[in-house]
This record gives structure tokens, C-alpha cells and sequence, in this order.
């Protein structure tokens, strides 16, 4: 079973799962039977049947206050006939869970992917893309000329990389220090996952991709929206090389 954390792509990429046909009876899932001759209360699946298209994934997750959807709220896709034991117990959502819905929430939801997928529609949404890349390109190569000794994490093959994210390293500099000064001047970045948030330790992503730790303590992810203006961005450079230098100059001071 294979589960994708899709948060950073669902949204900004188009997110095919598949044709949409679901496996019939014969060819989705079987009942596992008990010891004692009786059906168990969660299904298997049935090995796949490769003369029907299958999705890339069993499960995938993400949010939609990644798309200008409203915060609070997360989505499960499933693949037909793939079992999910409860963690709490109820008769909502098909049996999975407890608790009752967030149905403002859930309709927010549905309809910011709406608008999401219209824009991502087609050669409009590729040239947008296209477009908002070239502006995060222009963020760092301004971070860049303000820093000098900053970098980039990771590949340098643009085809490589998402277009509305990037992850800065700043030498010998703390992540959360310098969240504090970009805060206060209305720049918002991040230093890790959302569930790792208030942590001092870098991130083990970042370690993972092979990046020193002390550069990765110093690192931050910087994200574009579809909305994003050159303005912004031309501010944004601004406020981070400014608050870069204050930083080390209370350091050396």
C-alpha cells in the first residue's frame, strides 16, 4: 500500500489519479475471512487487474489552504478497494471515523480545487506557471545578490523543481531568528513542515538531500502563490537581505 503526502503538489500541478474506473466486484475486493468461518469487518484488495488503468497512488493527502482553500480542513483520496481501519470510531465518512463534519470547511474545500483545476487548465495554466516560476527565479537570484554567501537548496535543473517554491540557505544563521525579523516585517516563510513547527533542530528533509546541518539550520522555504505580484517580490528581496545583515550585525556586535 503506498500513501503520497501531496501537500505541496496538489494545487500547483495538474493531479491525475487515474481514468476513474472503478474495479468491478470481482476485480476490487474480497472479504477476509476470520478463523472461525466469518467475514472480517475490513475487506482486502484483490491483486490489480492490469487491463484496468490504476492511480499512482493507494492514498493521498493534502491540503486545500495550499490552493486558497480554508485552513482546518485535509482530504484522503482512496483508491476503490483500498481498506482503512478506523483510528476513531464512527458511522461518518463511510464508516472510517467519528466526529462530525466540517461541512463549511468540506465545501470550501470542493470549491477552491474547482477554481484550482480551471487554472491549472490547458496552455493558459502551463504559461502561468511558466510565468510565476520566472519570478521565483528572479526572488533568489535577488536573495542571492543581497547574500552572496546564501544558497540554494536544491537541483539546478528548473524541469527538476516546483515553480512556486524555494528553500534559501543562510550561513551561520539560526531558521527561527530570523523568522522573527522577516515577521515583523509582513514576510511569511517557513523553516519546516507545519507538524515539526516551533522545533530548533533542522530539517531532516533537507538533511536527507544531503545538505550540511549547518546549513540547513539556516535554511527557509519561501512559497509563491498564484496571485503573487513582482512587486512583492522585488519587496520581499528587500526585507529579507535587510534582515540578514541586522542579524549577523547583532551577532558580530
Amino acid at each position: 500500500t503506498f500513501h503520497c503526502d501531496g501537500t505541496q503538489w496538489v494545487g500547483k500541478m495538474p493531479t491525475d489519479l487515474g481514468d476513474g474506473v472503478e474495479p468491478t466486484r470481482d476485480q476490487g475486493i474480497r472479504a477476509k475471512e476470520r478463523p472461525d468461518g466469518r467475514q472480517a469487518a475490513h475487506p482486502i484488495p484483490r491483486p490489480h487487474d492490469p487491463s484496468i488503468p490504476a492511480p499512482f497512488c493507494d492514498l493521498l493527502t493534502f491540503s486545500p489552504h495550499k490552493f486558497h482553500g480554508p485552513k482546518g480542513v485535509g482530504v484522503l483520496y482512496a483508491r476503490p478497494g483500498v481498506p482503512l481501519a478506523p483510528v476513531i470510531f464512527g458511522v461518518q465518512e463511510k464508516g472510517r471515523r467519528g466526529g462530525t463534519e466540517n461541512v463549511p470547511g468540506i465545501v470550501g474545500a470542493g470549491a477552491a480545487a474547482r477554481l484550482a483545476m480551471e487554472w491549472l487548465a490547458g496552455e493558459r495554466g502551463r504559461q502561468e506557471r511558466d510565468r510565476l516560476a520566472g519570478l521565483r527565479d528572479r526572488f533568489e537570484s535577488g536573495v542571492l545578490a543581497a547574500v552572496p554567501d546564501a544558497r540554494v537548496n536544491g537541483p539546478t535543473d528548473r524541469s527538476r523543481r516546483l515553480w512556486n517554491t524555494t528553500n534559501i540557505a543562510f550561513p551561520r544563521l539560526e531558521a527561527e531568528a530570523l523568522l522573527l525579523l522577516l515577521s515583523e516585517r509582513a514576510v511569511c516563510a517557513s523553516a519546516g513542515a507545519a507538524c515539526s513547527s516551533g522545533s530548533l533542530d533542522p530539517s531532516p528533509v533537507l538533511l536527507a538531500m544531503g545538505i550540511e546541518p549547518a546549513l540547513a539550520h539556516g535554511s527557509l522555504r519561501f512559497s509563491l502563490s498564484r496571485e503573487t505580484t513582482g512587486q512583492e517580490i522585488d519587496e520581499a528581496i528587500t526585507v529579507v537581505g535587510e534582515c540578514v545583515a541586522r542579524l549577523r550585525g547583532s551577532m558580530v556586535s
